[in-house]
Formats: structure tokens, sequence, C-alpha cells
């Protein structure tokens, strides 16, 4: 059972590190050449379609799988096998605190501009530059956990 928590680990964080990734090295830098207000109209209807449930289920089961692989005893891992998932356990937490502290109340607050009569280069000024500093953040932590976790489960017992 802890191996097969393990792997969900691997992969559900695998999965949400290239999601991070590709969002930070293609699809931002395509969203900045856009004019203020495609810029702005794109990125809350990517906030809208984002959190479905199948991507729900990979984002829980960044924490969850590391968690409940830590939590069924095991024959023979070893101390640095579970360091390694602890570590990658709190840097995948630590991803979460910056979307939920950071992302999300930004994307909260383009959403709500919208009710607005506020210009799109005013609303983009108040977004882009620290959402995509709190993603570059997550994008580093979550590609850590990816690497810690996949280094636990190669690590020879």
């Amino acid at each position: 059972m802890a191996a097969l928590l393990l792997a969900l680990a691997v992969v559900s964080t695998g999965l949400y590190a290239g999601f991070m990734l590709i969002f930070r090295t293609g699809v931002m830098p395509a969203l900045a050449r856009l004019s203020d207000e495609e810029f702005v109209r794109a990125m809350r209807r990517i906030n809208e379609y984002v959190p479905r449930p199948l991507f729900l289920l990979v984002f829980l089961g960044v924490a969850a799988f590391p968690a409940a692989a830590l939590a069924v005893p095991v024959d023979g891992r070893t101390g640095p096998q579970t360091w390694l998932v602890a570590a990658g356990l709190v840097c995948a937490v630590a991803n979460h605190l910056v979307t939920l502290g950071g992302n999300i109340p930004l994307n909260t607050a383009l959403a709500a501009a919208e009710s607005t009569d506020e210009p799109p280069a005013a609303v983009r000024a108040a977004f882009e530059k620290r959402w995509n500093g709190f993603h570059r953040v997550r994008t580093l932590l979550i590609t850590a956990s990816f690497g810690l976790l996949t280094a636990s489960a190669v690590l020879p017992a």
C-alpha cells in the first residue's frame, strides 16, 4: 500500500509540476504579449476554467498522497527515504500555501474588478507582476517536491 501511495504521490506531483512549469514557460509569456484588455479577459477565463474536478484531484493529491505514504507503516523504508518523502510533502504544502495566500486572492481580485469601471491597464498592473512572482515560487516548490518524492521512490531500501 505504501508503494502505491508513493507512486500516486510522484505521479500527481509530476503532473502538477508540469502544469505549473508549462504555465510559467508557455502560457504566461504568451499572455504577456496580449493587450491589457485581452490579458485581463484571458486570465479571468483561465481562472474560471482551471479549478475543475480533475485539476482539484491532482491539486489535493499533491499533499494527500505523500502524507498518506508517510502515515502507512512500511517495513524496510530507510530513514533517508522517509525524510525525502517528508521534505517533498513540506514543499507541496508550501506550494499550496503560496497558492492559497497569494495567487488565489489575486485571482479573486481580478474577477471582482470585472464589475467595476477600473481600466484594464490598472487591473493588469495590480495583478500580473505579483501573480507571476507567486507563481515562480510555487513552481519552484512543486518541482522540488517532485524531485524529492522521485528520489525517495528510486532510492534503494
